[in-house]
Formats: structure tokens, sequence, C-alpha cells
């Protein structure tokens, strides 16, 4: 099952942005979209927006996800930018996704604790623990 999108989401090419009730903000790519450099700095201008003066877990939804380019995952890493996000709980859709999230998480080494969740409920049980921190 894939996350509820609010009405109040943000709205971007590649994806919906939103906070939760929970403190967790929350990204969703839209269906079978190749992720580009532009997309992830829109979508990183969405996240940023959410901030109100203290950092922030970001759970992301990935499972609709059809390809991500190099740079968009250099820029997702988060590596030598100011970020407001403090950890990424990443939901992915199989074990292939799995692999290659894991591979990814290898050489990007993210800027913040990341990790990967098979569903949304324990990735955000997970994130909890950074909240308001």
């Amino acid at each position: 099952m894939f996350m509820q999108i609010p009405e109040n989401a943000i709205e971007i090419e590649g994806y919906y942005t939103w906070m939760g009730d929970d403190g967790i903000a929350r990204t969703s790519v839209k269906p079978n979209i190749d992720i580009t450099l532009e997309h992830a700095m829109e979508n990183s201008k969405a996240v940023t927006s959410l901030y109100k003066g203290i950092k922030f877990p970001l759970l992301i939804d990935s499972r609709n996800i059809k390809s991500m380019s190099y740079e968009a995952r250099h820029h997702f890493s988060a590596r030598g930018r100011d970020v407001k996000t403090n950890a990424f709980g990443i939901v992915i859709g199989s074990s292939i996704s799995r692999v290659l999230g894991n591979f990814y998480l290898g050489i990007n080494k993210p800027a913040v604790p990341t990790k990967l969740f098979d569903n949304e409920r324990d990735a955000a049980e997970w994130l909890k623990q950074f909240c308001n921190s």
C-alpha cells in the first residue's frame, strides 16, 4: 500500500511533499518518473519550506520511482550542504531495490542517519527518535 497523499501536500513535478502530524516530513515519488537533478533540487526546496526552526526526519516513499540520475543521488546524500532534516527513512519496493539502495548508501554515505524499510509504518517508527532533536 502506498502513502496517502493529503490535500495540503506540496505538489511538484516529481514528488508530493508534506509535514505529517507526527513531526515527520514525508515525500512520495510520483509514479514511473526518472528523477533528475532538477527534480531533486525542487524537492529539496519543498522539504526545506517545511522547516520551522527545528530539524526534522524525512520519510521517503521511493516505491514508484523508475530511475534516479547520479547527480540526483549525490544531491540527496545531503553532503556538503545545509539541510533541515536530521534523518532519512526510505521505503523501498523490492529486494532488488534493497540491494541497489544499500549499494547507494555505501557509496554516497548520506550526511544524516539513513535506513531502508519495506513499509511506511516501520520507517515512521524508526524516525520518531529523531523528532524534536
